[in-house]
């Protein structure tokens, strides 16, 4: 499973909590951008050192410039399996991974699919990510990869400060590896931008022997914990003084 993320500014599911919600719904909960605009430059706020709490990892999380980049409710696009050809049955299987680990985290969040793309704040592609530059100057081959960008999105009320998040997800991986990738890059997407030091744990940076296919008691702890905090993610952006 790969480990590296960026930050930039500018089987299948038998659980019927993985089903998208009805489209008359779910158009309602998750309204389609008219239009977007980037906001900021890339960078994480300096806060005080964060005291972590008995069972999490908080002290490893950072905030963008900013704050934190979370959201009291996601609208979630998922690329669709084909559904015919030779690839169909292997898309099939990285569908139903990548499903398996939404629902973990549907079980903390709410999360609603959508059909479009561009009604979602997180869209999860079948792709390989591609190869990632190290300060060393060598490259690094992952299975998996969260981009965040920070926009302003207008869906019909007014200008909102959202969290922007573009997960890949490498097609061709045995589907525990599959989810495992997933349901680590998805803490990502969610608000988690940072590690843990256990292995044990969904966000660690160096996985263990055997595949994480479930959310921790500690990385439950540290997203409530997240999901806490205050941001200014979400809310409406105050309107432009009048020109005169």
């Amino acid at each position: 499973m790969g480990r590296p993320h960026r930050l930039l500014v500018a089987g299948l599911v038998p659980a019927l909590l993985l089903l998208a919600a009805p489209l008359g719904a779910a158009a309602a909960a998750c309204p389609v951008a008219g239009a977007t605009r980037a906001v900021g430059e890339p960078g994480r706020q300096e806060l005080e050192p964060t005291a972590a709490g008995p069972e999490d990892y908080r002290q490893r999380l950072r905030p963008t410039a900013w704050g934190w980049p979370r959201l009291d409710h996601w609208c979630v696009w998922v690329e669709p399996a084909a559904t015919g050809g030779a690839g169909q049955r292997w898309d099939a299987l990285w569908l139903g991974a990548v499903e398996r680990a939404l629902g973990q985290w549907q079980q903390e969040l709410t999360i609603t699919r959508v059909e479009d793309p561009a009604a979602a704040q997180v869209r999860i592609l079948r792709r390989r990510p591609p190869l990632q530059r190290q300060a060393t100057g060598r490259t690094r081959a992952s299975h998996g990869r969260a981009e965040l960008a920070l926009v302003e999105a207008d869906r019909g009320a007014g200008w909102i400060l959202e969290p922007q998040v573009q997960v890949l997800i490498s097609p061709g991986q045995r589907p525990e590896a599959t989810e495992a990738t997933a349901l680590h890059e998805l803490g990502h997407a969610f608000g988690l931008w940072g590690h843990s030091d256990d292995p044990a744990d969904a966000m660690a940076a160096v996985p263990g022997a055997r595949p994480v296919l479930e959310l921790s008691g500690r990385d439950r702890a540290t997203l409530r914990w997240l999901y806490g905090q205050p941001t200014r993610f979400g809310a409406p952006l105050p309107a432009a003084p009048a020109s005169r």
